[in-house]
């Protein structure tokens, strides 16, 4: 089995629709820029789950290292107006840069064996690492193992538990509740993996990936 890196993804703004690259620096807390930025309300953080045309709003990193939705910068009125309109008129942004602002490790690593189990977009598992080469759902014996890209290392801990941001169709919006009941009935509920570093670096699409 040859295993690659098949896609890299990042997304600046928590819940947003993010960017693909082909090179990611990776350090103790993740992909350099991942959901530095999140959508708040008075009740704390807000996300797709409930407000799901957040995900018809588009984040990528900018040259100086701040986040621009849809081409403009996250703090102008013109984003924060998109913002209110996809999750309500009291919703702002914030930036934060701490671990806390991951739902559960800095990575979430995906296998294209899964996915094509899965047998929907990617996009819709929100990865920040794709691996191809992958034999159906051998993913679920990964947790405990080690992924070695160059000289990052990457612990694989557990099997993510998927949540209704899966069930939005991440071009039209769409939302069909059976994608998750599927993932539930077929999948327990889970698919791709949560994943801490080990050792930092840069990571690149075609890399090759050993599994320790």
């Amino acid at each position: 089995m040859t295993l690659t890196v098949g896609a890299l993804w990042r997304y600046p703004v928590k819940t947003l629709a993010g960017e693909q690259l082909d090179v990611a620096e990776i350090t103790p807390n993740g992909i350099v820029g991942d959901r530095v930025v999140h959508v708040r309300g008075p009740e704390g953080v807000r996300t797709s789950r409930r407000h799901h045309n957040l995900l018809g709003l588009h984040a990528v990193l900018g040259p100086d290292g701040e986040p621009l939705v849809d081409g403009e910068p996250w703090m102008s009125a013109t984003v924060l107006d998109r913002v209110r309109a996809a999750a309500g008129a009291d919703a702002t942004l914030a930036r934060y840069d701490g671990p806390e602002r991951f739902d559960v490790l800095p990575l979430l690593v995906a296998t294209d064996g899964a996915v094509g189990e899965f047998g929907h977009d990617v996009r819709r598992l929100r990865p920040n690492i794709v691996i191809d080469g992958v034999d159906g759902m051998d993913e679920i014996d990964w947790p405990g193992s080690e992924l070695r890209i160059g000289d990052v290392v990457i612990a694989v801990d557990s099997r993510r538990g998927r949540c209704p941001m899966t069930t939005v169709d991440p071009d039209t919006l769409e939302v069909d509740r059976d994608v998750l009941k599927d993932i539930i009935r077929r999948f327990d509920g889970k698919l791709a993996l949560n994943a801490d570093v080990i050792r930092p670096g840069t990571i690149r699409v075609g890399d090759t990936v050993e599994l320790v």
